[in-house]
């Protein structure tokens, strides 16, 4: 039996935070390795284990893998939750590359200078409501399912559940408007997977705060 995927960042969200939700949500158990230092990471780089010398870095089925969006299709592909065709493919492709854009904007934001932040904030408050989340409301009013494509789970609700639990921290109030985006968040958190995950003292991992960002300047010396 192959072991568990071994996941390669620090000790926070970040780019990783995705990944874990996906194999969470497949019931997939895996290990960290958290960096804990700019040694720690130069490490992997000199081991030749990061092809693009950049975490976050899956070790799994005998790969190491780099690359999110990789690292995603991967184990989407891998755990069934990638569609049944290349139409549905392309639909979970289309409707997560948007997700990207705004969850990257909130990704982003504890880096940012303090000055900027009330204007950053109300750009994505501003985007959240008028464009992001209509547009998932209205695809899953269009066919009136339980899930974003072919009426089954898929990274698409995966990685969409997530960004409502992102934007949710950022501002309660953004998804009052969107009764069907409210469904969609309790019916795939109540998933027996996911909600093991949403528990306290699971591999999930906490808002990035000042330290968590002082901690990732040590390590990749931005």
């Amino acid at each position: 039996m192959a072991g568990k995927p071994k996941l390669h960042y620090f000790n926070a969200r970040g780019r990783m935070e995705p990944i874990r939700w996906l194999l969470a949500a497949a019931g997939v158990e895996f290990e960290e390795q958290f960096l804990e230092s700019a040694e720690d990471l130069e490490k992997l780089k000199n081991d030749g284990y990061l092809m693009f010398q950049q975490v976050p870095m899956v070790e799994i089925d005998g790969m190491k893998l780099v690359q999110s969006r990789a690292i995603l299709n991967y184990i989407a592909s891998k755990y069934d939750l990638y569609g049944k065709d290349l139409k549905e493919r392309a639909l979970i492709d289309m409707y997560t590359e948007g997700m990207a854009d705004l969850y990257e904007m909130i990704l982003l934001l504890p880096l940012c200078r303090p000055e900027e932040k009330d204007t950053k904030i109300a750009l994505i408050q501003e985007k959240t409501k008028n464009r992001y989340f209509p547009a998932f409301e209205k695809v899953l009013k269009s066919h009136e399912q339980d899930y974003l494509v072919g009426n089954k789970l898929s990274r698409a609700d995966i990685q969409l559940v997530e960004l409502l639990y992102f934007v949710e921290e950022l501002d309660p109030s953004l998804i009052s408007s969107f009764p069907l985006l409210q469904a969609l968040k309790t019916r795939i958190s109540n998933l027996p997977t996911l909600k093991k995950f949403l528990q306290p003292g699971s591999p999930r991992k906490p808002p990035t705060n000042a330290k968590s960002v002082e901690e990732a300047r040590k390590i990749f010396k931005f």
